[in-house]
């Protein structure tokens, strides 16, 4: 598929999403959603894949749903939004579900989808010149991209509804403070510092990194009992594999394991 609204490149195990509407401060169109629900796809099934780098062209990560095309719908705005949403969502679905962690590269502004997407990474590095907002409900509009899951599992039900309900805007040290993200790098080095970090974990144990995922999931929905035992069958699992075997015969033998995502 020829992308309009993004790109999408493979080296070395790390597959590189790279939002591109510059003159829309990479805003989520449905034309995005749609492409980046396709990129989804092309990740979930390319083994070859064993980390995500998502990041953005221009001074933008995401500046949020692009306003203008819901305004220009008229009345089939909502039948618009339904469908976009759908597609974004479908997209952020099969990134969680896919066993290659996802880092987010906030290389500038995340607004709105922006602040979302950079909330569903499984990791994020921010620019040091990155603002984070919400902004929504300023459009009289509520949350959308899986922020209000994800958000107060990670940074507490008090700051989400903070974040939601009054559009503070973050800087980007006021955003690792808060958990927003992981790492703070100098201006331009976001997508450098991700792209180090996503390498290094393509070459690790990508099956485990998978279970780690599957397993966080559930552990603000399932009992201590049940989440226990999801534990013991994911790490039975994991003792199984290839990679498995490699790191416990390479910790045995002190030297440095050799793992292929197996």
């Amino acid at each position: 598929m020829d992308y309009q609204t993004l790109s999408y490149a493979v080296d070395e195990g790390v597959a590189t999403i790279t939002l591109n509407r510059p003159e829309s401060l990479n805003a989520m169109s449905p034309a995005m959603a749609k492409e980046l629900n396709d990129a989804a796809l092309r990740v979930d099934g390319d083994t070859a894949v064993r980390a995500v780098v998502l990041t953005g062209i221009g001074k933008a990560f995401c500046a949020g749903g692009d306003l203008g095309e819901f305004v220009a719908a008229g009345d089939q705005a909502r039948s618009l939004i339904l469908q976009m949403t759908g597609d974004l969502h479908l997209a952020l679905s099969r990134l969680a579900r896919n066993r290659a962690p996802v880092i987010a590269a906030v290389n500038g502004t995340a607004a709105g989808a922006g602040f979302s997407l950079a909330m569903a990474a499984d990791l994020a590095v921010a620019d040091e010149r990155a603002v984070f907002t919400m902004a929504y409900t300023n459009a009289g509009l509520s949350p959308d991209g899986s922020s209000t899951y994800y958000m107060p599992r990670k940074i507490g039900d008090r700051r989400a509804r903070e974040l939601m309900l009054t559009n503070r805007v973050l800087t980007a040290t006021e955003a690792l403070d808060w958990g927003v993200v992981n790492q703070v790098v100098e201006a331009g080095q976001a997508e450098t510092a991700a792209r180090t970090l996503a390498s290094k974990l393509a070459q690790g144990p990508t099956q485990a990194f998978a279970q780690v995922k599957q397993l966080l999931e559930t552990s603000f929905t399932e009992s201590l009992e049940t989440q226990m035992e999801l534990e013991a069958r994911g790490i039975a699992a994991q003792v199984a594999s290839k990679d498995g075997q490699e790191g416990m015969q390479a910790f045995v033998e002190k030297r440095k394991p050799e793992f292929h995502g197996e």
